[in-house]
């Protein structure tokens, strides 16, 4: 009997060790599922891009070129995830130097991440651009740099200036004619680095013996303004009555002096040239006044700043010669030695177009 109750114990115990271990087998099994990664990963950490504040600052508001460049920038941002975090600020034209140092100073105030220049103070805006670097801030110029580089992280430059003066003098040659002739330069501002650079290289080409027939009559300033433009192109006319051919390096210049051309009567007489946007030439190249002039992609320009910009304030990109990096639907870049400033990084975007009557209507669709 005892023999008996002793097998049986045994055998209940067996039992039910057997039935535990069923249950216990799925519980062990679905413990890893329910603690398992997948459920963790919807919980991330917000993009970088979310808290990126950048600041894009023409050289003042009002220009259609400037307002392409805010549209590239914002294309940039957007696809970068941090359209939120991009302000467009500037001056008025009548207070673009002062307005400039005193946007960058209130942005570096306000705690930014990172300030694009297209710089219209010369090195005067040096002291503002080293403090928001002091704070912090990521500083990149494009479109116009600052002349030393003092406080510049980079520059991004639309073409290669020293290009721009060979493109000018050849396109004077071309609308003077064999024989050349007299011309003058409109240009905007005094303080203008881009607009001096440009100058001092197209006056470094005129010394070449194949541009000798070229005679540079004055360079004077409409300060980007369109009534003092259009003025100081009649003051030319006024002043220089063999003069065939007016050079204007920016978009405003340009502009204004053809009107005042057409206006006046004088196409035939004295012609237009230098650096413009085709929405705003066609009818003046199409009428004879501007016969021919040229200019790069601000829409680009805007863009390639903004995705280099980012990269740099993020930490994802440095400033070094010799650096490579993509930007976006533009490709691929390398940093340079600015080779037009004694210290300064560059990336150089480019090429130039040059426009005329076959394919300005086209461009300015």
């Amino acid at each position: 009997m005892i023999l008996f109750l002793l097998v049986a114990l045994a055998f209940s115990g067996c039992t039910g060790g057997g039935a535990e271990a069923p249950t216990a087998t799925p519980e062990a099994e679905s413990e890893p599922t329910e603690a398992a990664p997948p459920e963790e990963e919807p919980t991330e950490e917000p993009a970088p891009a979310e808290t990126v504040q950048m600041v894009l600052l023409p050289k003042f508001l009002g220009i259609l070129v400037f307002d392409q460049a805010h549209q590239g920038a914002m294309e940039a941002a957007e696809e970068l995830g941090a359209a939120d975090g991009l302000q467009f600020l500037g001056p008025t034209a009548e207070n673009s130097v002062q307005g400039q140092i005193e946007t960058v100073t209130s942005a570096t105030t306000q705690g930014v991440d990172a300030i694009m220049i297209s710089n219209n103070a010369g090195d005067q805006i040096v002291p503002a651009v080293q403090a928001a670097r002091e704070a912090g801030v990521t500083i990149v110029t494009w479109d116009s740099p600052i002349p030393s580089g003092e406080g510049e992280q980079l520059f991004i430059a639309q073409v290669d200036f020293d290009e721009t003066g060979t493109v000018m003098a050849d396109m004077a040659r071309h609308i003077l004619g064999e024989d050349g002739g007299q011309f003058a330069i409109l240009s905007a501002s005094p303080d203008a680095a881009n607009q001096n650079a440009w100058i001092a290289a197209m006056q470094e080409v005129l010394e070449q013996p194949e541009y000798a027939n070229l005679e540079l009559l004055e360079i004077v300033y409409g300060n980007d303004i369109s009534e003092d433009s259009y003025n100081q192109a009649l003051a030319l006319v006024d002043k220089y009555p063999d003069m065939e051919l007016i050079m204007a390096p920016t978009t405003v210049g340009i502009a204004a002096a053809a009107k005042a051309m057409q206006d006046e009567g004088l196409c035939d007489q004295v012609k237009v040239s230098g650096l413009g946007l085709p929405a705003e030439m066609v009818s003046y190249t199409l009428n004879g006044c501007a016969p021919e002039f040229a200019l790069w992609s601000f829409k680009d320009l805007g863009y390639l700043t903004y995705y280099a910009t980012y990269l740099l304030a993020t930490g994802e990109l440095e400033a070094e010669e010799g650096v490579t990096f993509e930007a976006g639907r533009m490709g691929s870049y390398t940093i340079e030695k600015d080779p037009t400033r004694d210290n300064g990084l560059r990336v150089l975007m480019g090429p130039f177009t040059i426009y005329n009557a076959e394919n300005v209507e086209e461009a300015a669709q």
